[in-house]
């Protein structure tokens, strides 16, 4: 249960940091309308999760 809560709370700032790199990567690549931008946001948010357990493995692989 630990592990769960601890993906869920990592997976809260890793996915919003991504998603927002998402948002600007858009922005900056010139598409200011809102489906490339949410497109950008949606996938910067579904690339987290792997990031997320990556993280959430080395963190308690130090324990």
């Amino acid at each position: 249960m630990q592990r769960y809560m601890l993906f869920l709370v990592l997976h809260i700032f890793i996915g919003a940091t991504m998603a927002g790199t998402g948002v600007i990567a858009a922005l900056v690549m010139g598409f200011g309308a809102v489906g490339p931008i949410l497109i950008g946001a949606a996938i910067g948010f579904v690339a987290s999760f792997p990031v997320t357990w990556l993280v959430e493995k080395k963190i308690t692989s130090l324990r």
